[in-house]
């Protein structure tokens, strides 16, 4: 027998307070979580119970601007690491990670393996995604902010797209 959305959403409550993560929760049935990292400074999902599944959905980054094949490639390279979860995209471009599972699966333990999923792949491929997607951008940043005097603080992760031996193409890591 499926639980009922009131016993969900306390099973999910309970789970979130418990890691004590940041959470909405609008109406019956739908979550917004906030899970904190470290390259990418959080990651926003919503968790919700539908009528025959739960689903989880997580915003990664925007579309990229510039080698759109080099990134997706990446995307689905990942996808055969990722448990739960898998990387897509919306109409415009921008990347998701998405997963789905029947409402009998949902659990405490289930909901961490997933949570923990999402922000290893969202906060893990993070800086990669960027690198590939935007590093014409990130030169551009660079370049300006040096010229100003800006703090390079947060762009030391793509140091090596600037320097003279680098400038080409990023290479896409292997995950």
């Amino acid at each position: 027998m499926t639980a009922s959305t009131e016993e969900l959403d306390g099973i999910i409550a309970s789970t979130l307070d418990e890691r004590e993560l940041e959470y909405e929760h609008p109406q019956p049935g739908r979550f917004f979580v906030t899970l904190p990292g470290t390259k990418k400074l959080r990651t926003n999902c919503w968790l919700l119970v539908g009528a025959h599944a739960f689903v989880i959905e997580a915003f990664v980054c925007r579309g990229p601007d510039e080698a759109h094949q080099d990134v997706y490639r990446f995307l689905l390279r990942r996808n055969a690491k990722l448990y739960g979860v898998h990387y897509t995209i919306d109409e415009v471009g921008d990347i998701y990670l998405l997963g789905r599972l029947s409402l009998s699966a949902v659990c405490a333990e289930e909901l961490d393996t997933l949570l923990g999923q999402v922000l290893e792949a969202a906060d893990g491929d993070f800086n990669v995604l960027l690198e590939i997607g935007f590093a014409s951008s990130i030169r551009r940043e660079w370049d300006w902010r040096v010229s100003r005097g800006e703090s390079l603080a947060n762009l030391q992760p793509f140091r090596h797209l600037v320097e003279p031996s680098n400038r080409e193409k990023p290479g896409i890591a292997d995950s």
